[in-house]
Formats: C-alpha cells, sequence, structure tokens
C-alpha cells in the first residue's frame, strides 16, 4: 500500500488543481442558473439574495477557475454556500439528501480545503504571485 501512495504523491498538486477546476466550473454552472437562466431557468423564485448568490458565484468562480488570489476567494465561496445550505436547505429538513442540499455542504467543505490547500501547480497564484 504504501508503495502505491509513494507513486501517486508526486500527482498530488495535480489532482488539488483539477479539484479546484472543477470545483470552479460546477460553481459558474449555478451563477449562469441565477443570472442568466442558463443552461435552463431556476426552479425558484429569484429573490435579491440569489441575485447576489450569483454574482458572488460568478466572480468567485472564474477567479478560483484561473486560479487568482485562491485561498481568500475560497474562504468567501465556503462562507457562501454555508449560508446557502442554512438559508435555502435546512429550513426543509436538517438531513441534505432530504433538502436537496448536499451539493451545497460539498461545496462548503471543498472550498474549506482549498483555503488551506491553495491552487495547486496550475493556477496564477503559482505563476504570477509566486504562491503555492
Amino acid at each position: 500500500m504504501q508503495a502505491i501512495a509513494a507513486r501517486l504523491q508526486p500527482f498530488a498538486p495535480h489532482a488539488l488543481s483539477l479539484l479546484r477546476i472543477m470545483a470552479a466550473l460546477l460553481l459558474l454552472e449555478y451563477a449562469f442558473l441565477k443570472l442568466f437562466d442558463f443552461p435552463t431557468a431556476p426552479d425558484f423564485p429569484m429573490e435579491t439574495i440569489f441575485y447576489v448568490a450569483g454574482v458572488i458565484e460568478l466572480v468567485g468562480g472564474l477567479l478560483l477557475l484561473l486560479g487568482l488570489f485562491t485561498r481568500p476567494v475560497a474562504f468567501i465561496l465556503s462562507g457562501e454556500t454555508a449560508i446557502a445550505y442554512f438559508h435555502t436547505h435546512a429550513p426543509h429538513s436538517f438531513h441534505p439528501i432530504v433538502n436537496g442540499g448536499g451539493m451545497a455542504v460539498f461545496f462548503c467543505f471543498v472550498f474549506l480545503y482549498l483555503v488551506f490547500a491553495g491552487g495547486g501547480v496550475w493556477s496564477l497564484d503559482r505563476l504570477v504571485l509566486k504562491q503555492d
């Protein structure tokens, strides 16, 4: 088992970048849904808070996709997705499987991880700002 871990370890920074990129792309889908009705219109009434969330997700998702200011952006997005869970999903049930908030919880903890881990090797943070 240690031999497998030793072989995989050099690729961990690349896997971190892939996690960041895919999380950003998925988050951008929620931004596009809220702001541009793409690929479909939202199935909930759009209130002001959802437009604000859409802007945060659009700007944050683009910055995260590029890996620019990853740690502070991920911190903001972790909080935004936690608020999304408690504002929109938790009032229906505490359990994410029941209230449809599983993705919000998942995003919250992926973004929290990125606060500590950074953007990985494929990020503008590393290229431009000389940060990990």
